[in-house]
């Protein structure tokens, strides 16, 4: 891939409370190697296993939450819950090592490891970029057995450590996803998402044709429900969340070919977005109901989303790394279906 013209081609549960704030220090002071780190007013709100994943990236989810039972990490001083919500000022005290080493989990058996390999899209001495299909959660989670963060074995290649999660797709969204190969390189990589350096571009089909066919949504979106039910919903009061789009191609007003951009980075907000403009991703029955799916016509009952395209600095400053992921079987044959082929 060349050039910076990738991105532009085709185109929270109330459950547990807040933490109130009790002092507050500058960010990234260290007391005897500890990290203590500040809330950010634009971080207020979020659940702090979250926010703690940021900071340390790569970092299991076991292992997180070990930390957090153990009391490793603390907020304004205190255990807290991996659900507590974080008030803006509060400081929170991270190890000072990061994860502590892991013992090496048994071998992955071969076909698994040349599956897993067969997903590999770019490989460099600090990144790799996968094509992740559909189905497969990044991480794992109650009832969830099957999840690439219990696969990243297979891909340490030759290096001394298993490569980390720096970004996440939701279970059911196809595409690329950047993992980094050390623990330094995974901090440059999520720090660059935090700072929304990265540029991305997704595919989907939608059932319905947005007017205008190009456009900008920015309607913010709060968290409704309950962990492992989340939705998220437009909400005067929620996170600013802005998503830009354009009509590839359309089959009258039943169904478009979009290329999205998001703007900001907010759970589910290409699904939220285009189910609030009248859109719904084709079988996104969640956030789309029944008018998500066309019936009839051979079309598979699964989201049509897809990521194609991400682009950012390479971590250790070697100019932009660009990375495409082809449309999955699924979405190319909507795009027959539907005569949305270019």
């Amino acid at each position: 891939m060349g050039g910076r013209g990738v991105l532009h081609g085709g185109l929270g549960c109330a459950r547990h409370p807040r933490l109130p704030r009790r002092r507050a220090i500058g960010a990234h002071a260290a007391v005897s190697g500890v990290r203590l780190e500040e809330v950010a007013a634009h971080e207020a709100g979020q659940r702090l296993d979250r926010w703690v994943a940021r900071r340390l990236p790569g970092l299991p989810q076991g292992r997180l939450h070990k930390l957090l039972r153990t009391g490793q990490v603390r907020v304004d001083g205190r255990r807290a819950r991996a659900g507590d919500r974080l008030e803006a000022g509060a400081t929170v005290r991270l190890p000072p090592s990061g994860p502590a080493p892991e013992a090496r989990p048994a071998p992955l058996p071969d076909r698994l490891v040349e599956e897993v390999r067969g997903w590999v899209l770019h490989l460099d001495e600090a990144a790799i970029a996968l094509d992740k299909p559909a189905g497969l959660a990044v991480q794992g989670g109650k009832g969830t057995g099957r999840h690439l963060d219990g696969m990243l074995e297979a891909l340490r290649f030759e290096a001394p450590e298993r490569p980390r999660l720096v970004h996440r797709l939701d279970k059911d969204t196809s595409g690329v996803l950047l993992l980094a190969r050390s623990a330094a390189d995974a901090a440059r990589l999520a720090a660059a998402f935090r700072a929304r350096e990265a540029e991305k571009l997704y595919w989907a089909v939608t059932a319905g044709a947005p007017e205008p066919p190009s456009g900008r949504i920015a309607l913010p979106l709060a968290k409704r429900g309950r962990p492992g039910g989340e939705r998220v919903a437009v909400d005067e009061d929620g996170k600013r969340a802005v998503t830009e789009y354009e009509t590839v191609a359309s089959a009258g007003k039943r169904a478009a070919r979009l290329a999205l951009r998001p703007l900001t980075g907010r759970t589910h907000q290409l699904r939220a977005h285009l189910a609030s403009i009248g859109c719904p991703i084709l079988g996104d029955g969640k956030y789309g109901g029944r008018a998500a799916f066309l019936e009839g016509i051979g079309l598979e009952r699964r989201l049509h989303l897809h990521a194609r395209a991400i682009a950012l600095e390479h971590p250790r400053g070697r100019g932009r790394l660009e990375v495409e992921a082809p449309a999955p079987p699924m979405l190319r044959h909507a795009f027959r279906l539907l005569g949305l082929d270019l």
